[in-house]
């Protein structure tokens, strides 16, 4: 896949790079590559020696990346792989090509959570529900189920359960009942109308479609699983004063980053007798609310909904 069928304008990018620290030699992690636009900041500013480890689970956004990076090729490692293979990944580099020291530990690591604007855009990819495209939905498309198959799978009530979990969708049991009914699905715009002629919206301010095809992509990639495994070998392996950088997209992901962050920075955890914390604190929290896509990036359509959470290390 090419740079131009693999265009994404990266969301809150400029506060994302601003809060990460500046190392000459710093080493960088950026879990979800993309189309490189965050990697391509970092290099850009800590220049000259700085190195990038890129992945990303999606092989196109592997090539696409490496392509427009290529300037970069002696400071930028692709790596196609997921969140819960994060601590494998770098465990793999550390001897042979990044660190001679052992833990190799992040001067900056970035998140961009959920499904990026070209996998949308292309039909044939299976994510939109405003564009005919065979129900695939998987960030890997040469590893996995389909979305297809994976309905096959689920019985109405396991359905039902996965739209209310994964999209607070209120109305996830009418809405399941009909998909198990219409079984197999092939088609994402049938798939979509099917959604909204059960769930009985009307007047609704967002496609009534959208909180079902987002829980079951979910559930397809196991994004949470995979999340919560990536979040915690990041934290694990950012060094002293390093930050760890999550841009979500979804008020599931974003309420699971507070929580995280606010644990790791020993914020409304158990204390003792005396007030001190069970856990000692690991990290501390920068812009505890968080920054808002919607106020900081109003440009950018995708970046409404966006919120970015950094965690520094102690």
């Amino acid at each position: 896949m090419s740079i131009k069928d693999f265009q994404h304008e990266s969301v809150l990018l400029k506060d994302t790079i601003t809060h990460l620290p500046s190392s000459k030699d710093g080493v960088y992690l950026d879990c979800t590559l993309g189309g490189g636009g965050h990697s391509l900041e970092i290099l850009r500013q800590n220049e000259p020696e700085s190195i990038v480890l890129g992945i990303d689970r999606d092989p196109h956004a592997i090539q696409a990346a490496s392509e427009r990076l290529k300037q970069y090729k002696d400071r930028f490692i692709p790596v196609q792989g997921r969140f819960s293979q994060l601590e494998d990944i770098i465990q793999s580099l550390e001897s042979v090509r990044l660190s001679e020291q052992e833990p190799l530990l992040f001067t900056g690591i970035v998140m961009d959570l959920g499904v990026s604007s070209p996998q949308i855009d292309l039909a044939e990819r299976g994510f939109s529900f405003q564009k005919e495209g065979p129900v695939d939905m998987r960030m890997n498309p040469e590893q996995g189920m389909t979305a297809s198959e994976w309905l096959i799978q689920q019985t109405e009530r396991s359905l039902a359960d996965q739209l209310f979990h994964y999209g607070e969708e209120p109305r996830s049991r009418q809405i399941a009942r009909a998909i198990i009914k219409g079984n197999p699905w092939h088609s994402t715009l049938k798939l979509a109308e099917c959604i909204r002629a059960a769930s009985g919206y009307k007047n609704s301010r967002s496609d009534p479609a959208t909180r079902s095809f987002q829980a079951i992509r979910i559930a397809v990639n196991e994004e949470f699983i995979e999340l919560k495994q990536g979040v915690t070998a990041a934290i694990n392996r950012l060094k002293s004063g390093g930050r760890l950088a999550v841009i979500s997209f979804h008020s599931l992901e974003d309420r699971y980053i507070k929580r995280t962050f606010r644990t790791a920075a020993a914020i409304g955890t158990p204390r003792n007798p005396y007030g001190h914390p069970l856990e000692p604190a690991i990290g501390r929290l920068i812009k505890p609310k968080g920054i808002s896509g919607k106020e900081h990036d109003s440009k950018n359509p995708r970046a409404r909904s966006a919120r970015l959470r950094i965690l520094e290390k102690l």
